[in-house]
């Protein structure tokens, strides 16, 4: 995989997520005083947009393994711009649901899930690499943009951040115009008689296989969307100062951060499963710790670095364990059809922590992560325990 690639891929990450996916977070009150509205009638807009690319997931997958990256990957830097533009320039709600509905199209296009699959379709088995390089530059996103993003708003106001926003969302146009239109191929068996190369790992025949990956991208994500919404807050109702919780919620960026640099430096002695494990684990025991221990400054140091490492795993985990769980030729489609509840069950999981926390108190809203954790944890092993009993039968019929 050519290294300007991957660094023209990394960038891109680096800027649509910063311009899309995070601009909720720094703009979102800015635009509810402006448009005279609430926050959740603010906030559901971003709900729509995760809404959107559940809905359109498998179609773009499939765009992607007919037509290759490249053409989507710039419609949708397209997209985004005019998302981005349909935002500065909204003075109703309906224009500002319009404007998400196009960022969330956008959005599926360009972010990650759309980037393995170019990935996939270039490199095939090979291509885990790449996507743990990329998500290393993809996760500066928040540290990079929110500061841009809040120099701009100082200057120019939210609209017109937004309007710089689209800009940027052009200058990924060129980036993402380097993926090469090539198809990865398999290597031909090599004839009988003569030694064979070790072979690429096998689909399991199982249907339990995409079950899992899906539940597992599922849960992860309602994780995800669940503390981006509620860390804050969270951390904050247990008793930790306002500043303090900002402070030490911001450090989940480094766990994610490190966990990426440790896996692309010494990920090639893990297999797939193996990483999903190990991320799935790390996020378990973060959760009981502000409860146990109270709001203390190490109780939620460890939470938020534990839950950053694990959830930085999980991204590199959904775009490699596809690559030896189902056919590469076939990335795109595939994975987008399994990711598809996943984008549903993230945009429902800040209401549903709200009423949780509402009713039962935030405690409860950590132990109902635990258990969302716990169930993870629990796919990943069954996954690769059953992936590994399947591919001894595949053997021992080889062997007969």
């Amino acid at each position: 995989m050519p290294a300007r690639l991957v660094w023209a891929l990394g960038l891109s990450q680096l800027l649509c997520w910063g311009v899309s996916y995070y601009l909720i977070g720094l703009f979102g009150v800015a635009m509810a005083a402006d448009l005279g509205h609430g926050l959740p009638a603010i906030h559901g807009g971003f709900t729509v947009a995760l809404i959107v690319m559940g809905l359109v997931s498998s179609r773009v997958g499939r765009g992607i393994d007919r037509r290759g990256g490249r053409p989507v990957m710039v419609a949708g830097s397209v997209l985004m711009a005019a998302g981005c533009l349909g935002l500065a320039l909204a003075q109703e709600l309906v224009a500002y649901y319009a404007a998400w509905i196009v960022l969330g199209l956008a959005m599926r296009m360009t972010l990650y899930d759309a980037a393995f699959a170019a990935l996939a379709r270039i490199g095939g088995r090979a291509a885990r690499t790449p996507i743990s390089q990329i998500t290393l530059l993809g996760g500066l996103a928040s540290t990079v943009m929110w500061p841009v993003g809040q120099g701009l708003a100082d200057a120019v106001g939210w609209r017109g951040a937004l309007c710089a926003y689209a800009v940027l969302a052009l200058a990924t146009v060129p980036l993402h115009r380097q993926i090469p239109a090539d198809r990865h191929v398999e290597a031909a068996p090599a004839p009988s008689g003569r030694p064979s190369p070790t072979p690429a790992p096998s689909a399991p025949p199982s249907r339990l296989a995409p079950v899992l990956y899906a539940l597992i991208v599922a849960l992860t994500g309602m994780l995800n969307s669940g503390m981006s919404a509620h860390m804050i807050g969270l951390l904050g109702g247990l008793g930790m100062a306002p500043a303090l919780a900002v402070w030490v919620s911001t450090l989940r960026g480094v766990g994610q951060s490190a966990a990426r640099l440790a896996e692309i430096q010494f990920g090639k002695r893990l297999s797939a499963f193996g990483l999903a494990i190990l991320a799935t684990a790390l996020v378990v025991p973060g959760f009981p710790l502000p409860v146990a221990f109270g709001a203390t400054p190490a109780a939620g140091i460890a939470f938020a670095l534990l839950f950053g490492a694990g959830n930085g795993l999980v991204t590199i985990v959904r775009g490699a364990l596809p690559l030896v769980l189902f056919d590469p030729a076939h990335y795109g489609q595939t994975v987008g059809r399994l990711i598809t509840p996943g984008f549903f069950a993230s945009a429902l999981a800040p209401l549903l922590y709200a009423l949780v926390i509402e009713r039962f108190g935030d405690a409860a809203a950590l132990w109902l992560s635990f258990l969302l954790a716990i169930g993870a944890l629990a796919a990943a092993l069954v996954l690769a325990l059953r992936f590994r009993a399947e591919s001894a039968g595949v053997l021992r019929k080889n062997h007969a």
